[in-house]
């Protein structure tokens, strides 16, 4: 009980949840360093499976070998959990990274970017009209709404952004963000009976391989490998790793709308690193970027403070 009332404080929500989506963040720059030190080209959308793959089984076999060790006891698959691991795995890494690379092959990063801002609504609507997890409240609207207005607005910035719609482009980025969503609610549902650290690491082990493969046999190659760039993948999975097992955690003890909002905080975290590790220094600098931050801390405040009422979860 003593856990799960600190894993429920506004503190300690907060807190954990800004730490993923800050190193979440910090992907988006530090993927396109990664491709750069591996020279994958941008439209090379194979090579990026196959990368994407590497990173996520490496990230897998991270969270098992320190979970195991906090732990004390080897977080192995058995017949209960393998069902939910290959669920979890299909939909949070398979489908959602090969639906997102590919689908931003054939779009605008600043599209792409808005449109995963829809996660954060789709990922309430699963948990409440679905599943029924919580309520969907007027006031968990309101507070998606606002945030989402900071997400379109850091995204603005003249260039990338029109009324045109590709299914194999904007299509696949939201069929990823609908992956995404879904991945989250069962990892809530997941989580009451399973260790959420044993799920993360198994699904990316399982889920890293199948892209892996894939990507090889689609004829993606790395041709090019250097301890710097051993050091970005690695990075890289860390990221994954603590990220989706830390993101786990919060979702076993609170509603997914309290953690899924401030997944509106990628975007606007990945604007300010890339302006510093990349030099765009444009896309983040001014009062539109301020504007943005303080309309997604609103929204996320907003809907952090809905009181839950309990309900019957859909089995």
């Amino acid at each position: 009980m003593e856990k799960k009332n600190r894993m429920q404080s506004t503190f300690v929500v907060w807190l954990g949840a800004l730490i993923c989506c800050a190193l979440w963040g910090s992907a988006f720059p530090c993927i396109k360093i990664g491709y750069q030190m591996f020279e994958i080209p941008q439209d090379a959308v194979v090579t990026q499976i196959l990368f994407a793959g590497l990173r996520f089984t490496l990230a897998g076999i991270l969270v098992i070998l320190i979970g195991s060790v906090l732990s004390g006891n080897l977080l192995k698959i058995n017949r209960q959990n393998a069902p939910k691991i290959l669920k979890l795995s299909l939909l949070q890494t398979v489908l959602q990274y090969l639906f997102f690379y590919i689908g931003l092959a054939n779009t605008t990063g600043v599209k792409a970017s808005i449109i995963e801002g829809v996660n954060v609504f789709i990922a309430i609507f699963v948990a409440s009209l679905i599943f029924r997890q919580e309520k969907l409240t007027m006031g968990k609207l309101a507070g998606c709404l606002i945030g989402f207005a900071g997400v379109v607005l850091v995204n603005l910035n003249g260039n990338g952004l029109d009324m045109s719609f590709h299914l194999n482009g904007e299509g696949f980025i939201f069929l990823s963000t609908v992956a995404y969503a879904f991945s989250s609610v069962y990892l809530k549902r997941y989580s009451k009976t399973e260790n959420p650290v044993l799920l993360s690491g198994w699904q990316f082990i399982s889920g890293g391989l199948v892209m892996t493969i894939m990507g090889l046999l689609m004829g993606g190659k790395i041709t090019k490998v250097t301890a710097t760039g051993i050091a970005m993948l690695f990075y890289l999975a860390c990221i994954s790793a603590v990220a989706y097992s830390l993101w786990g955690i919060l979702l076993k003890y609170n509603p997914v709308s309290r953690v899924a909002v401030f997944g509106f905080m990628n975007p606007v975290f990945g604007v300010i690193l890339s302006a510093f590790l990349l030099g765009e220094r444009e896309q983040a600098s001014g009062i539109k970027s301020i504007i943005a931050l303080i309309l997604v801390s609103i929204g996320i405040y907003i809907t952090a403070k809905v009181k839950e009422e309990k309900v019957e979860e859909t089995k």
